[in-house]
């Protein structure tokens, strides 16, 4: 057996690694919302996630494309330079998302791998010019840069956009239903959650299943008549919500909240999946191409790298499963997913931040906004908005972290977000989407009162940082690794592997 052989299940073995501190960062996106509102028992909310990672990953769109093509040109690199790039991603992703996951911080899974392989590609892509004697390319011509410069722009993009509509968002449906669930949500109940049905559909369409080869008739199909299946939701779901309430006394933002996990969670799996095993299969099909062609690994140019491959549907499947048990079982999951619902939580909880300088001047200039725009507005205006925003009186004993008209808005503006993004072909991130609109409903529901505020905007603060390391780190880390295994071989390479698996196996010991 050949080195690049072993290099190839190297790859796939980590990916099953890589598979499990992907979920247990990702998971927060999709069970915030449900956990925080406990909406229903642990148990239940874990089986209507598993559902819905389980249909995203076998309804997959497959391979991504980002992990052949999208951040270097692979014409220009040999089969062994590429096989340095993916070994390096690998070992620096694995390590990443579980130093993450350890401190309980989410972050973003496509940022890290997009900034990987941009490290590894301009440290190999230096290091291939460096030793050509006459190369006949620019250096410019083996990075993909309009790429990365979208990843940056949608970093910045989507935290304030996210935070801003989230926060305007639960603002208006806090003044619509006000606290007194009991009251107002025998009249709105049916119409929000049909109007939020409708929204998760299509988020559905657009985003869950993108590109997830159901035939051309089925393509087609919702292609032309999206608009006329949305409208039709909203209706039937308004009326059948409507009628259950009132004879079997369904609670319809449970629906809303329901329908919401498991759609986020299909998102997650049908286009996040490939942030974890895009890679690896990018390695196993190069492998395959060299070897069929008989030559040097440093000679075979990888240009057949770019056409166009489905990944077979029982990788989908096996990845699927591997993601249902993880999310089940990880204790990490839970630990990142804790950390949002502190963060928003409706009233006192025991704060895991400590403030800090930079925290308390944001309170004191929001402080000094909000006093200036108590002068302007009419005191019986006011009057009547704080009589609709009074929030109720209750032990954390008894409350929930928020109510279910905040965990609807968390999960309907997310899919709105994302789903507007992805027909844009914008590249935002769904953790960052889903955190900042969490962190903006939790502000506009006057969750963060004057004493704890200082500390969950400093932990705002810690997590969005966080997430500019993710890149910086990605980058830095990964393009050291690959300085290693360039120089030192296959022998390195595998011996990395090794120690990423190692420190994974000891992480989640730990961890339990």
């Amino acid at each position: 057996m050949d080195s690049y052989l072993f290099l190839v299940i190297a790859l796939l073995v980590i990916a099953v690694g890589d598979l499990v501190v992907g979920v247990s960062n990702d998971a927060v996106n999709f069970l915030n919302s449900a956990i925080g509102s406990r909406v229903a028992s642990r148990r239940t909310i874990l089986i209507i996630a598993a559902l819905g990672i389980f249909v995203g990953a076998v309804f997959s769109s497959g391979m991504m494309e980002v992990a052949r093509k999208g951040i270097f040109t692979p014409s220009y690199f040999s089969f062994a330079e590429v096989m340095a790039i993916f070994s390096a991603v690998m070992i620096t992703d694995i390590l990443l998302l579980d130093t993450f996951n350890s401190l309980g911080m989410p972050t973003s899974t496509t940022v890290s791998i997009v900034f990987e392989l941009l490290g590894a590609t301009v440290m190999v892509g230096a290091l291939m010019y460096s030793e050509a004697t006459q190369p006949a390319y620019a250096f410019t011509d083996l990075i993909n840069l309009n790429k990365a410069s979208l990843i940056i722009a949608g970093i910045f993009l989507s935290v304030g956009i996210a935070f801003t509509v989230g926060a305007l968002a639960q603002w208006l449906a806090r003044l619509w239903f006000t606290f007194d669930l009991k009251r107002s949500q025998g009249r709105f109940g049916p119409l929000f959650a049909g109007l939020s049905l409708a929204i998760i559909f299509f988020f559905i369409a657009v985003k869950g299943l993108k590109g997830a080869n159901l035939g051309p008739s089925v393509d087609a199909f919702l292609s032309e008549h999206m608009l006329l299946l949305t409208g039709l939701i909203f209706l039937v779901g308004t009326f059948l919500l409507w009628v259950l309430q009132k004879k079997r006394n369904v609670n319809p933002l449970r629906m809303v909240v329901f329908a919401g996990t498991f759609s986020l969670a299909l998102a997650f799996a049908g286009n996040d999946l490939v942030n974890f095993i895009g890679v690896p299969l990018a390695g196993l099909q190069s492998y395959q191409l060299w070897e069929a062609s008989g030559m040097a690994a440093d000679a075979y140019s990888m240009e057949k790298l770019a056409a166009a491959v489905q990944t077979p549907k029982y990788l989908l499947f096996i990845a699927g499963g591997i993601m249902v048990v993880t999310l089940w079982f990880s204790a990490k999951a839970r630990k990142v997913t804790d950390t949002e619902v502190k963060l928003g939580a409706q009233g006192a909880v025991s704060e895991r931040f400590k403030p800090n300088a930079l925290s308390r001047g944001i309170v004191q200039a929001a402080n000094g906004f909000n006093n200036f725009f108590t002068t302007v507005v009419p005191n019986p205006t006011l009057d009547k908005l704080n009589a609709r925003l009074r929030t109720p009186n209750l032990t954390e004993q008894d409350r929930p972290a928020f109510d279910l008209v905040r965990a609807s808005v968390n999960l309907v503006i997310a899919s709105i977000l994302i789903a507007f993004a992805s027909s844009l072909k914008l590249p935002l991130s769904t953790t960052y989407v889903s955190f900042m609109v969490a962190m903006g409903t939790s502000l506009s529901d006057r969750a963060w009162g004057a004493e704890s505020a200082p500390y969950r905007v400093a932990g705002v603060l810690n997590v969005i940082g966080g997430w500019f390391l993710t890149a910086l780190g990605a980058f830095t880390a990964c393009a050291l690794v690959a300085l290693l295994i360039y120089y030192g071989g296959n022998y390195v390479a595998l011996g990395l592997f090794a120690v990423a698996l190692g420190f994974l196996i000891y992480s989640n010991r730990r961890q339990r």
